[in-house]
């Protein structure tokens, strides 16, 4: 496999800029997101942008990042770098994935923002964890992901049967895993949506999974044509199951396809996972979306890394390709992208998605080259990164 050095990104925005082209994107999360919320509807920038409560733990989310530091390294080497992984038997270019978003789809002028960020995903390589919420069936995506793997995400409904069919689509649509989320059986307080009565789903937005799903249909006393704020209703009705552990014995009867559980941020929940034959790990506290005044969830990454043998993704706060090389030196086996990507395909639709990708592996990229880690190996070596005062 080629291993691509991102850094040479800057150069061709440099050459490109003698010549008078400049950027269309920025490159740095505070301009992009300023960028989209020129363009996006006040009622989804509210539902990308906010979370939980007063937003404290998302806020730390992305502060807590700025206490760790990398140590640089001498004559290590690092004049070429290697940031491919290997994950669920996947050959992968990077280390970064793309995040389930369940308003993905509402972020592209076209309304099918699921579908452009797949197109960016198999240009980049980038793995997509495609949500439940999707505006278009998951088959659709699947599909525009092309060579690229894809993850579907799951919220396991109440009705076992419509949880079974999805898991079986996912399987059929070609998806390389299935990741369970654990945090949002229901939905957090959320002060932007709420003081604005605004919860997309509601209006039957991002819900294409359930309206091609028999077992959903079939719950419904009317068509979606007759009444679509009744099967919206349906839907609210039937989306999130409070599971336990025990759940996940059937959930691993149902599926060949690796599993990982998104939202694990104990060590004692994950070493337990490891009982029930999962497959990787994801620490997550789901950006600050769903519950406020929880500990950031990059400090909590390097504890669950030393207690399991497995793969552990990690996502939330993430802004900077340095936070994606923090994540990597502190454990994680790939690290995800949320609502940078979001904004960027507000701003730019398939090639803004693409930039923004392309501008955090640079960053990253060139941190480990200059710091001296020509290999996310190097990274993982003891003494890479120390928490710092606060």
């Amino acid at each position: 496999m080629s291993k691509p050095q991102f850094g040479d990104y800057q150069l061709q925005i440099y050459r490109d800029g003698t010549r008078g082209e400049m950027p269309r994107f920025p490159a740095d999360f505070v301009s992009l997101e300023a960028q989209a919320k020129e363009v996006l509807p006040w009622w989804i920038y509210n539902y990308v942008a906010g979370g939980c409560g007063d937003e404290y733990t998302q806020r730390e989310n992305c502060d807590a990042f700025r206490h760790y530091g990398i140590m640089p390294r001498r004559f290590r080497g690092s004049q070429t770098r290697d940031l491919t992984i290997k994950l669920f038997g996947n050959n992968l270019t990077t280390p970064l994935f793309l995040c389930p978003i369940g308003v993905i789809g509402l972020c592209s002028l076209d309304l099918h923002g699921d579908l452009r960020v797949a197109e960016a995903s198999a240009r980049t390589g980038v793995p997509m964890m495609v949500s439940t919420l999707s505006q278009v069936p998951m088959e659709e995506i699947a599909a525009a992901l092309g060579d690229t793997p894809g993850y579907f995400q799951l919220y396991p409904p109440k009705d076992r049967d419509l949880a079974l069919s999805l898991i079986r689509r996912a399987e059929a649509a070609g998806f390389a895993a299935i990741s369970i989320t654990l945090d949002t059986w229901v939905t957090g307080w959320r002060p932007r949506d709420i003081n604005n009565g605004s919860f997309p789903q509601l209006r039957g937005h991002c819900l294409a999974n359930y309206f091609t799903d028999e077992n959903f249909l079939k719950r419904l006393p009317k068509t979606l044509n007759e009444d679509l704020y009744a099967a919206a209703w349906e839907w609210a009705n039937v989306f999130g199951d409070c599971l336990s552990w025990d759940d996940l014995k059937w959930i691993r009867q149902a599926t060949k396809l690796p599993i990982m559980l998104k939202g694990i941020c104990s060590p004692d929940d994950a070493r337990r996972a490891v009982d029930y034959g999962i497959d990787a790990l994801q620490v997550s506290n789901h950006g600050g979306r769903q519950a406020n005044g929880g500990w950031a969830a990059i400090d909590l990454l390097e504890d669950v890394v030393k207690a399991v043998d497995l793969p552990v993704l990690f996502d939330s706060g993430v802004r900077s390709g340095t936070d994606v090389v923090k994540a990597l030196a502190l454990g994680a086996t790939s690290v995800g992208i949320g609502r940078p990507y979001a904004f960027a395909l507000a701003a730019g639709g398939v090639e803004g998605v693409v930039h923004q990708l392309k501008s955090l592996l640079a960053e990253a990229d060139l941190l480990m080259a200059i710091d001296g880690y020509p290999t996310i190996a190097h990274l993982k070596e003891p003494g890479t990164i120390a928490r710092k005062p606060r």
